[in-house]
């Protein structure tokens, strides 16, 4: 593994243990490295963040690649796994932590924000190919994609899933077996 990835696989981990507290003295001992070497990677913290959050969403992309080009999947099945599509690695991440970044780091929530509004492309072809197909029916899809991310952001927001110990996992699946069964025809 080459130490860009190593380092962003052990600032994910810290994250999840520590949500945004996290320090680079933590990221340093977690990965058995020095500092320095961490620098070599990266600037600051601040530059950490905003590669981590790449990083994990370059991760779900290529996720969503791998269930587009699975032709054992029907097209609902599509639909189901790339709304729900989340990598193994990161099903421990603390979203609550993602929420802290609004407020100590808002120009890193905001690339979250926007690398959840975007990349729809695949999405919405799905949803398309399904109404054509008739195996959905016929939905507004710039509705169907706010509800998605309202309630994604809603996750982020609250305390909702923490209080009810209920995992960012499950809860996605919940809400994407909701919608999706909300417009199967």
């Amino acid at each position: 593994m080459e130490l860009k990835e190593r380092i962003m696989e052990g600032a994910v981990t810290c994250f999840q243990e520590k949500g945004i507290k996290f320090t680079m003295d933590d990221l340093a001992e977690k990965l058995g490295m020095s500092k320095k070497t961490i620098y070599t990677v990266v600037e600051g913290k601040d530059e950490l963040l905003v590669e981590m959050v790449e990083h994990v969403f370059a991760s779900i992309k290529e996720s969503e690649e791998d269930v587009l080009w699975d032709e054992n999947l029907t097209t609902v099945d599509k639909i189901r796994k790339i709304l729900g599509v989340f990598p193994d690695a990161y099903r421990d991440i603390n979203f609550q932590g993602v929420f802290e970044l609004r407020d100590k780091y808002p120009e890193i929530y905001s690339i979250v924000e926007e690398r959840l509004e975007t990349g729809w492309e695949a999405t919405i072809a799905l949803l398309e190919q399904g109404m054509t197909e008739g195996v959905i029916r016929k939905i507004n899809i710039p509705i169907f994609k706010m509800m998605f991310e309202a309630s994604l952001e809603q996750f982020f927001k609250r305390d909702i899933l923490q209080r009810n110990g209920i995992s960012y996992q499950d809860a996605l699946e919940e809400v994407v077996e909701i919608l999706v069964d909300g417009i199967v025809a």
